[in-house]
């Protein structure tokens, strides 16, 4: 059983930055890709950044490129998003989540950190 727990959210202002967490447990990740999304009040579930657990090859929203990163340590079975320059459309609850390499979609989602960047 996959489980991923997410932290870090909170409260910032306008151009500070917050660091949030992904915990992974329940198997090995080797053959995995690691994902942030995020979600606004009446908005669809967004792409934030991928990362591939096994080689670190990252991706990422063009509205993020710049300002925030992915990573991963493997020894820690845990998953990173440093947020810089934060914008209060960044405004949003943050989920990680899991996809089998070659897999369709991802198939593990955490509960969400909510993350609000005040103006």
């Amino acid at each position: 059983q996959v489980h991923l727990v997410e932290s870090g959210g909170g409260l910032v202002q306008a151009g500070g930055s917050l660091r949030l967490s992904c915990a992974a447990s329940g198997r090995t990740f080797s053959s995995y890709n690691m994902g942030w999304f995020r979600q606004a009040p009446g908005e669809e579930r967004e792409f934030v950044s991928a990362i591939s657990w096994s080689a670190g090859t990252t991706y990422c929203a063009d509205f993020v490129k710049g300002r925030f990163t992915i990573s991963r340590d493997k020894a820690k079975n845990t998953v990173y998003l440093q947020m810089n320059s934060l914008k209060p459309e960044d405004t949003a609850v943050y989920y990680c989540a899991a996809r089998r390499i070659g897999g369709n979609e991802y198939a593990y989602w955490g509960q969400g950190t909510q993350v609000t960047v005040s103006s």
